[in-house]
């Protein structure tokens, strides 16, 4: 298949959990990611981004990725018919690249379905179509760094808005989290805890 773009690379505009700006010579992308690629770039003032462009009914979008292994595993995941863009980008913000390639190679339908919006038939379908392709990945995960206070939780709460959640309904399950954890946790942690309490 015909890639229309491979990567982009400049300074880093604006970013948070749901999407970036790169400024590439003048030009601003405005750039689609995960949790995981949002921990990888967060603090850079210049970044690199692998690309996935997609082009839907309502629109054409660009998909990014600090690593190849996240972008590989994005696009196979995309090939498991009833896996769109936008529920592959939340697999991948619920869960660390090679949390699910272990998941689809051990057949942890557990795991795959504790993931919002991913159904028992979805979960299913996708480790029969990618347990054999999966190995193949070198996925990686990205630990993140504590972080605390208000920035931290309006960048989760706006991550889980761009990812479909209405406001009041991610900031309920954010302050449940929050509330319950003594430990200080990432924007990262927030998330994920935040999916699962959903």
């Amino acid at each position: 298949m015909l890639r229309m773009y491979e990567f982009i690379e400049g300074l880093v505009e604006q970013v948070n959990p749901a999407f970036v700006i790169i400024n590439a010579n003048g030009v601003g992308w405005h750039i689609q990611i995960s949790v995981n690629s949002y921990e990888a770039i967060k603090n850079l003032k210049q970044a690199r981004l692998l690309t996935h462009f997609a082009v839907k009914e309502d629109g054409q979008y660009l998909y990014g990725f600090a690593e190849d292994a996240e972008r590989s595993l994005f696009r196979l995941l995309i090939s498991v018919n009833g896996v769109g863009t936008g529920m592959a980008r939340m697999i991948l913000s619920s869960q660390a690249p090679n949390e699910i390639v272990s998941a689809i190679l051990h057949g942890n339908i557990v795991l795959l379905r504790s993931i919002k919006g991913v159904g028992p038939k979805t979960a299913q379908r996708i480790i029969l179509e990618l347990q054999d392709k999966a190995g193949k990945i070198g996925a990686t995960a990205d630990t993140g760094m504590p972080a605390s206070g208000n920035k931290q939780i309006d960048e989760a709460l706006l991550a889980l808005q761009a990812l479909g959640f209405q406001r009041a309904v991610a900031e309920k399950a954010l302050l449940k989290i929050t509330n319950n954890n003594k430990v200080q946790m990432t924007v990262e942690e927030m998330i994920k805890g935040a999916l699962k309490a959903l």
